[in-house]
């Protein structure tokens, strides 16, 4: 048989041939797939720790506006202590979670004036106070953590801060029991 026969015959016979299509098709989507599975992971864990920083923020707050911690003369890190004891799974606390704690003199909520923790080039100010106030002034207590990411490199990026991080706050706002 000829050589361009033969030739024309195999390949032929190789476009009839599906044996390794599915291979080849997994090959072309499977990044795509893993890319995005790898997303959602992502932000649920996103979620997750956000809501678990609301829930510790909430039973945190309940010890100022009890005037538990006011009582028991709670300094910042006696009170970081107790914020990092309900905490201690997700979030490294020792070093990344950082606790803001506001009173303000009116009894009005809408003097309340809350500056958002990031500059316009993407850093956290850290620039954070331990004032829980007294019987009957509004308080607003936040907590920060620098999230880590790590999808950022497939092209889906929720960071907010520099670094490949995104900072989860919690903010509970209320006015103080009398005590």
């Amino acid at each position: 048989m000829p050589l361009p026969a033969r030739f024309s015959r195999n390949l032929h016979r190789f476009c009839r041939n599906r044996r390794g299509s599915t291979a080849v098709e997994f090959a072309l989507v499977a990044p795509l797939f893993f890319g995005l599975l790898f997303a959602i992971i992502e932000v649920a864990m996103i979620f997750f720790a956000g809501q678990v920083l609301e829930t510790v923020t909430q039973d945190s707050a309940r010890m100022i506006l009890t005037g538990q911690a006011q009582m028991a003369n709670f300094t910042q890190v006696q009170f970081k202590n107790f914020v990092c004891s309900r905490i201690n799974v997700l979030f490294d606390c020792a070093n990344g979670v950082y606790i803001d704690v506001r009173s303000y003199q009116s009894d009005q909520f809408g003097s309340v004036n809350i500056a958002a923790p990031i500059d316009s080039g993407g850093n956290f100010l850290p620039a954070m106070q331990y004032s829980p106030g007294t019987a009957g002034q509004i308080v607003v207590v936040r907590l920060f953590y620098q999230w880590p990411l790590f999808v950022t490199k497939l092209g889906f990026n929720p960071a907010n801060l520099n670094n490949n991080k995104r900072l989860l706050t919690a903010t509970a706002a209320f006015m103080n029991e009398p005590f």
